[in-house]
């Protein structure tokens, strides 16, 4: 049976309203576009009595073929980006952001492997939130990332991954070369923080400041090792994006 008239009236009224009330804060506190949009896309599930859902940095997209951990949200100007491991990437064209894929989240836009080892996927649900932060794993809460600078030996740098968590070191060395699964990769850095198999995409940063993003490792979490990462700055550069 169909809603009476008013009734219907009355939430299309209410949802207006939110939409409006969501506008307006935009304005006043100055949130860009694409930030905008995000939380108009959260106010209208609420409004409908459904949870929003969010995608950040250390969350997992999926494809017909493949599993990719978000690195970090990105952006150039009110289109926004996930940023994934090149190799994970390859071969798949679009995203969903749950394993049944049902949501679907967005589509490949770029990929570069090997030489690098990064790729972008833009957003397409605008239903879908990409807040400009990362998970810290189970229980751990999120940490918000404000920019992204090139790691330095000595600095201190913390990674997600999937498999192994939360996970904090040093950094050992820049402009690395590693050769692995298709061909090698340079310009990657490494540091004294352990991974696991699975890790690979997880976000890796410094406070506030991402760093890069895992992509590979040697020994594990048991016995002592080291991990790789991709510079998140070379490709930022590449594709004109900027963290927020």
């Amino acid at each position: 049976m169909r809603s009476p008239a008013p009734l219907r009236t009355a939430v299309r009224t209410v949802l207006r309203t939110a939409v409006r009330a969501v506008v307006v804060l935009a304005v006043l506190f100055g949130w860009s576009a694409a930030a905008g949009s995000a939380v108009a896309a959260d106010a209208v599930a609420r409004a409908r009595g459904q949870a929003a859902v969010e995608v950040r940095g250390g969350d997992t997209l999926y494809s017909a073929g493949a599993r990719c951990t978000v690195g970090f949200n990105a952006r150039s100007g009110s289109t926004t980006y996930a940023l994934v491991a090149g190799r994970c990437a390859q071969g798949s064209s679009v995203w969903y952001a749950d394993a049944a894929l049902t949501v679907e989240a967005g589509v490949t836009a770029a990929v570069s492997f090997p030489g690098n080892d990064y790729a972008s996927i833009r957003y397409t649900n605008t239903a879908i939130v990409h807040p400009g932060e990362v998970s810290l794993g189970a229980g751990g809460g999120t940490r918000d990332i404000t920019g992204a600078a090139h790691p330095v030996v000595g600095q201190s740098v913390c990674h997600v991954g999937r498999t192994s968590g939360y996970r904090c070191g040093t950094v050992q060395a820049v402009n690395v070369t590693v050769n692995y699964g298709g061909g090698a990769v340079s310009g990657l850095f490494r540091s004294s923080a352990c991974s696991e198999p699975g890790d690979a995409g997880g976000p890796a940063f410094s406070g506030g400041t991402a760093l890069g993003i895992i992509v590979g490792s040697s020994g594990n979490c048991g016995a002592g090792g080291v991990t790789y990462y991709q510079p998140v700055t070379e490709w930022l550069s590449a594709y004109g994006l900027s963290l927020y």
